[in-house]
């Protein structure tokens, strides 16, 4: 008897530039490489090589809004600025982790406005959609994964009960509680319990014209980024000196994990929304 799990998508967010602050959404169309729009755009060093906040942590003050044609975004002592989101200027490459990538380089002013606010020459970069960036088959196997410039996989999903058990744990220790964009989590769930996810094989949502249907594959090993404080910009030991106390995995071995990355099997051009029932299905 297969075990199953109801549960529902609690919340949705897209990180259009690797490393910015999340957005929160109503809906997001599902693509082969994850969610539309999600880290489509990527800061990048002179050399092509992505910043991000492991690094750059003031990358986490960079707020973004999206609207119909453009994107605007924000951060402390800068003027707006307005990127578009069809228009790129020329073709030029750009490093993912080991991965070298087609790009499209979004111009001088863009260019400028990353160079100052972090302090060191910088690039906005935005990802060739013509280009088949694939996840490691090591974790999806046969299927063929795309993926943009997110670290490695296509979708980040965590349960709310996981987060909750994090600040649970944190308070218990005489520390402030955390907000889920720390995690950087494309789908938050409903229903499970703690870390259910870690458990989980596939889910499959209900949406307008079938279903979504995705793969959890990786835990995700966490590294200094959930440090970050997205109000300050400072980085501090937690949380992950608290979860080190319990969230060890031996399927990474014994990488400090939270949350689960996710492949899509069916569902590319249907949309996601909060509220909406899925079905789980554990690991045999």
């Amino acid at each position: 008897m297969t075990d199953r799990i109801d549960c529902s998508l609690a919340a949705l967010n897209l990180h259009p530039i690797k490393s910015c602050a999340a957005v929160p959404v109503d809906e997001a169309l599902v693509i082969e490489t994850g969610l539309q729009l999600d880290r489509a755009w990527m800061v990048v060093d002179a050399k092509g090589v992505m910043l991000t906040q492991r690094a750059q942590p003031r990358m986490a003050l960079v707020q973004v809004k999206l609207r119909e044609d453009d994107m605007v975004l924000r951060a402390p002592g800068m003027l707006a600025l307005h990127v578009s989101l069809d228009a790129v200027e020329e073709a030029t490459t750009a490093r993912v982790w080991r991965d070298e990538v087609k790009a499209y380089d979004m111009g001088a002013l863009a260019a400028q406005w990353f160079s100052d606010i972090l302090g060191t020459p910088a690039r906005l970069v935005r990802f060739d959609p013509e280009h088949k960036r694939l996840a490691d088959p090591a974790w999806t196997g046969e299927l063929a994964a795309e993926v943009a410039f997110a670290d490695g996989f296509p979708l980040l999903v965590a349960s709310t009960a996981s987060l909750a058990e994090l600040n649970r744990r944190l308070l218990e220790g005489g520390h402030a509680a955390i907000g889920p964009e720390r995690f950087r989590v494309n789908l938050w769930l409903d229903g499970l319990q703690a870390h259910d996810e870690d458990r989980i094989d596939e889910i499959g949502f209900d949406a307008e014209g079938g279903p979504v249907r995705i793969r959890l594959v990786k835990p995700c090993v966490r590294c200094v980024i959930p440090n970050v404080d997205p109000r300050s910009a400072e980085v501090g030991s937690e949380p992950w000196q608290t979860l080190s106390t319990y969230r060890a995995d031996a399927r990474v071995q014994g990488g400090i994990t939270f949350a689960m990355n996710a492949v899509i099997l069916d569902g590319v051009d249907r949309v996601l929304r909060p509220g909406q029932r899925g079905s789980a299905t554990r690991k045999s």
